[in-house]
């Protein structure tokens, strides 16, 4: 059977795979601060800030990191190996609380809201942060990929109580098999996708809360790293959303692992490719002019 059909349904079920010892939640980073960013109807979310041990102090590159789990678990542990990374070599790198299903009763809609307050709160206090306001990146694996790109992609979800002048939208984008198609897309075998996944089990109609269908140009600089055989998030997604990307004039790479299922990139996974992803990752950012060569 195609896994196209299954796409969406399969990343709402299934969380993105971990190591074998799962970050735990709440998370607990001795080293690192916690900021809330939000409360949210008496849920406090926070982000923890991974600060660079040297260097300047402002005019800093930022990255916020969206964990996994099918927008129904997970834990913004799962992003603190790449946070420790980048944070030596001289970022700001944060990991973000968000509400999920299985803690909070919300649908995906709520998590985007949540994801866009995120990135405005860093924006709005980057003087404070020593943030550079035009160097902050986001990104995530499986649903919080989907997350990091629709902060950029997606008109409207936005938190009534946020302020609505500071833009949501990063400057780059940092993907880890993402779900990016989310509805039917031309040239993609998504038959019987929309009556799997209704819009009620989203909390709006699929078609608006896909990245791929509102590639426009002016989109940030972006990389996503995707297993080739990936059965959760199928790689054909990527490459499509990657084609709609360059075709609106934006910079898109796309980097196939073959063999490679979900959750290939996270730390600690076996046979995984963390390292290399990281690495990757790495020469994005230096390629942007964020972070100095090694």
């Amino acid at each position: 059977m195609n896994p196209l059909p299954r796409l969406l349904l399969l990343a709402l079920a299934v969380a993105t795979p971990l190591p074998a010892a799962a970050p735990a939640y709440p998370p607990r980073f001795p080293d690192a601060r916690a900021e809330v960013y939000k409360d949210a109807g008496g849920v406090a979310l926070s982000l923890h800030v991974f600060e660079p041990a040297a260097g300047p102090r402002t005019g800093r590159a930022a990255v916020v990191f969206f964990f996994g789990g099918g927008w129904t678990n997970g834990s913004p542990a799962q992003f603190e190996p790449h946070c420790r990374h980048l944070a030596a070599r001289g970022m700001v790198a944060i990991t973000a609380d968000y509400r999920v299903a299985s803690r909070h009763s919300v649908k995906p809609v709520t998590c985007v809201a949540d994801a866009k307050s995120a990135v405005r709160w860093v924006r709005a206090n980057a003087t404070r942060l020593g943030i550079d306001p035009r160097r902050l990146a986001a990104g995530g694996g499986s649903a919080g990929g989907h997350l990091a790109a629709s902060t950029a992609a997606l008109p409207g979800f936005d938190d009534p109580a946020d302020d609505l002048r500071v833009s949501p939208t990063p400057d780059a984008l940092l993907l880890f098999n993402p779900a990016l198609v989310l509805a039917e897309l031309p040239g993609l075998d998504l038959s019987g996708f929309g009556t799997r996944v209704p819009e009620e089990r989203l909390g709006a109609a699929p078609r608006s809360l896909s990245p791929a269908h509102h590639v426009r140009a002016g989109l940030p600089p972006t990389i996503i790293f995707h297993g080739e055989a990936d059965t959760t998030v199928p790689y054909a997604t990527a490459a499509a959303f990657m084609r709609l990307m360059q075709a609106a004039g934006n910079r898109c790479e796309l980097r196939g692992y073959p063999g490679q299922p979900h959750g290939f990139f996270n730390h600690g996974r076996a046979e995984g490719k963390y390292a290399e992803t990281l690495a990757a990752a790495d020469d994005f950012l230096v390629s942007l002019g964020w972070i100095p060569r090694r």
